[in-house]
């Protein structure tokens, strides 16, 4: 038979029996320091009176405050910043602007403006708070006191200010001026005992705050209209200075413009300069032109062509010679049809036509002489307009100097003329802008304070819930920290330290400490006992006495009802169960420390972590959560891979089936079973909330949720372990490693970073030896 014992936990569960080293073979990790959450709740239920009577006083207390004290009233105006300016009211320069947007930086710098002083005395003025006995603290003149220590010096005399002043400091606590969120709205709210002049205060400070606004705008117009009228005149007489200098200098050096509308203002050299070039062009063109024209006809006359040639074939001389040839020729071709070519006809005619030919050649000779005329006779004249460009050019470059400084002299007007120009314009803008309601302010009412109905102080309900809550979480805290204090002073000592991880010489295992195990029925006694009782000596007797039946020994951690007390008789062996795997296992002392755990609501949530082989694990799982299954509603999950088909919680998690078509029923058992499903794990670890609302559905039908994972070889599944640990209540390790195991420690720091509130290891223990029943010795002779 094999017990299943918890060796070790992170939060020992209240009133654990320990026993010391040498009473059994068992290990536990040590209990958490501090005060657990559970522990907090049945603190509180015990001390419940000391809570209560400071929470009843606290709400007895803001009631009487909110009935006697004098109720405030709240008038609320909203203002909305924004540029009022027009088209036609914005200056000229600016009209094609868009206006610039209010930021955060004007919106604070205009909340500063409403509470001004100077609209605060304006305020005070027009509300009538002089004499009014909320505002003004000398109504009822200086006090007796007041008066001795003005008498000493002590305090200055209040009545030797003036009356605005001495409300500014109540008028000011009584006002509260906040934009609303990131908008550029200002709210002005106002308090008062009286309604009326609470609404009528906002409302007037509002106006007056656009009053001062507009009267800004207008002091601008009107500063700007006169600074410019001043300047414009001094303006006036500068340009009129500056272009008399520019016409003197002008007529001095004789940089006399051309006429108007044919050369600019250039002066008359640099027209002159321009004239000439453009005729030297021309002459130099023409003459190009004749020369090759002459050329041109010199090589066609050589080649026979002269006919060609335009000039030739257009002279009307030489178109009655070649008429006269055309002739000629004719009366040759008719002649030499019957002529032979010696025939004295036929000579004269070729005669006739050679002397044509010359006189042709001659007049075109006339004409090459005529064009070489016109090209030396356009030679002549570019060179003399060359000269006069060069005449010209001296003369113009002499004048460059003086151009630029009547340049300079003109640039110097030209300022002066656009500044006056300016000015004038800026000033007729000032002086339309100088009227009173011609500037509008940045600013307008957009909600004006009403006469309030209901009281903004005190809010009755408000204070009394905040007080009363105040008092029972104050109260409450009290009572914590009062135990916390009482606690034991080793502890206090203790507290704050890291926990040990090792025990001295087991560097970076689990530190151990030891517990006794739960007594297995009649026949079974613990090993310790069977050592102590064997150990003692044994004593002769010289009567003969009868064999005595063997009694069980009381385990010292068994409960006080199964213990043998004195003077009663044993208790009877515990009924086996008939399930063969519940036979394997003992789960009593697992199952007192799972009863106290702490659970957040709904079934407890269990995880079994085997490092074993599956069949192991699956034998563990079965046969706890039958054991479970017995007395209270119990599902098992099993987070390892089962049969493909078979859907699980995978397949919940995903949204692919239902509860109803993933559980099972346990054959032999009241036991349901949940498989892992068809999907991968990575979808648990992957949607860690679907997992928890999964398991938060399984805990409205069961009082236990039993998972089951094993950790594979190199941490595959740790992941998958780590996302089922942060929805459960514990953690169970099956392990038979040591406790400075590498694969033990990793899953122990898993779960303890998961945040799991109770972490066991168990053990898989054979059964405690049984105990010999003892006989006493008698003598013989």
């Amino acid at each position: 038979m094999f017990r299943v014992t918890p060796v070790a936990s992170r939060a020992s569960s209240a009133g654990a029996p320990t026993a010391p080293p040498e009473r059994a073979g068992l290990r536990a990790w040590p209990a958490g320091e501090g005060v657990a959450l559970g522990d907090v709740g049945r603190l509180l239920r015990r001390h419940w009176l000391a809570i209560l009577l400071p929470t009843l006083a606290a709400f007895v207390l803001s009631v009487a405050f909110v009935q006697v004290v004098s109720p405030r009233y709240t008038g609320e105006a909203k203002l909305l910043l924004e540029s009022r300016d027009s088209a036609l009211t914005r200056p000229q320069q600016e009209r094609g602007d868009v206006a610039q947007p209010i930021d955060e930086q004007a919106v604070a710098s205009q909340v500063q403006v409403v509470m001004s002083r100077d609209i605060a005395r304006e305020a005070i003025k027009r509300l009538g708070l002089v004499g009014n006995r909320e505002f003004d603290p000398m109504v009822e003149g200086v006090g007796p006191v007041q008066r001795i220590l003005i008498l000493l010096g002590l305090l200055p005399n209040p009545l030797d200010r003036d009356p605005e002043d001495r409300i500014l400091e109540n008028y000011f606590n009584r006002l509260l001026v906040y934009p609303a969120g990131k908008s550029r709205i200002l709210t002005v709210e106002f308090r008062a005992r009286d309604p009326e002049l609470a609404a009528r205060g906002a409302n007037t400070i509002a106006d007056l705050y656009l009053a001062s606004l507009a009267a800004a705008k207008v002091d601008t117009a009107r500063f700007a209209s006169s600074w410019l009228g001043s300047n414009v005149d001094m303006l006036r007489s500068r340009v009129a200075e500056a272009e008399a200098k520019v016409e003197a200098f002008r007529a001095r050096n004789g940089l006399i413009g051309g006429v108007a509308g044919t050369a600019g203002t250039q002066p008359i050299g640099t027209q002159q300069l321009t004239e000439l070039s453009t005729q030297l062009s021309q002459a130099r063109a023409a003459q190009a032109d004749a020369n090759a024209k002459a050329k041109l006809i010199k090589d066609m006359i050589r080649d026979g062509r002269a006919f060609e040639i335009p000039d030739v074939a257009n002279n009307e001389l030489i178109r009655r010679l070649v008429e006269q040839r055309i002739t000629l020729r004719a009366q040759l071709a008719l002649e030499s049809r019957t002529l032979l070519p010696q025939h004295p006809r036929i000579k004269e005619l070729n005669a006739q036509l050679t002397d044509l030919e010359g006189q042709i050649r001659a007049a075109a000779d006339r004409t090459i002489r005529t064009l070489e005329n016109d090209a030396r006779i356009a030679g002549s004249r570019v060179e003399t307009l060359q000269a006069a460009v060069d005449a010209q050019r001296d003369v113009v470059a002499k004048g460059n100097t003086s151009e630029v400084e009547l340049r300079a002299l003109e640039r110097e007007a030209k300022v002066q003329r656009e500044q006056l120009e300016s000015y004038l314009a800026r000033y007729r803008e000032a002086a339309a802008r100088d009227a009173e309601s011609a500037a509008p302010a940045d600013a307008r009412v957009v909600s004006r304070a009403i006469v309030p109905d209901t009281p903004s102080f005190p809010k009755k309900l408000p204070i009394i819930g905040f007080t009363t809550a105040v008092a029972f979480l104050l109260a409450a805290g009290a009572v914590v920290a009062r135990s916390l204090i009482a606690a034991d002073p080793d502890d206090q000592r203790g507290r704050g330290r890291p926990r040990p991880r090792s025990e001295p010489g087991l560097a970076g295992s689990p530190a151990v400490v030891r517990a006794a195990p739960a007594p297995l029925g009649r026949a079974a006694a613990s090993a310790a006992d069977a050592e102590r009782l064997e150990a003692e000596p044994l004593e002769a007797e010289p009567l003969e006495a009868e064999p005595l039946e063997a009694e069980p020994l009381a385990d010292p951690d068994a409960p006080a009802s199964e213990t043998e007390r004195p003077g009663k008789a044993p208790a009877a062996p515990p009924a086996q169960p008939a399930d063969p795997i519940l036979q394997r296992f003992d789960f009593d002392l697992l199952r007192q420390r799972l009863d106290a755990v702490e659970t957040a609501g709904g079934g407890r949530r269990l995880l079994v972590v085997g490092t074993g082989t599956g069949a192991d694990l699956d034998a563990l799982t079965m046969a706890l959560g039958r054991a479970l299954a017995r007395s209270a509603r119990t599902v098992l999950v099993q987070l390892d891979p089962g049969p493909a088909a078979a859907p699980g919680l995978t397949d919940v998690v995903a949204g692919a089936a239902a509860f109803g078509e993933v559980i099972r029923r346990d054959d032999g058992s009241r036991l349901h079973i949940v498989g892992r499903g068809g999907e991968s794990a990575e979808l648990l670890v992957r949607e860690q909330q679907g997992l928890g609302i999964a398991l938060d559905a399984l805990g409205q039908a069961y009082e236990w949720i039993l998972c089951a994972a094993r950790d594979a070889p190199q941490g595959a599944t740790r992941p998958l372990i780590a996302s089922a640990s942060r929805w459960m209540d514990a953690v169970v390790i099956a392990s038979d490693a040591a406790p400075d195991d590498a694969d033990l420690v990793a899953l122990y720091d898993l779960a303890e970073e998961a945040g799991v509130p109770e972490v066991i290891v168990a053990q898989e223990l054979p059964p405690a030896p049984i105990a010999m029943p003892i006989y006493p010795l008698r003598r013989s002779a």
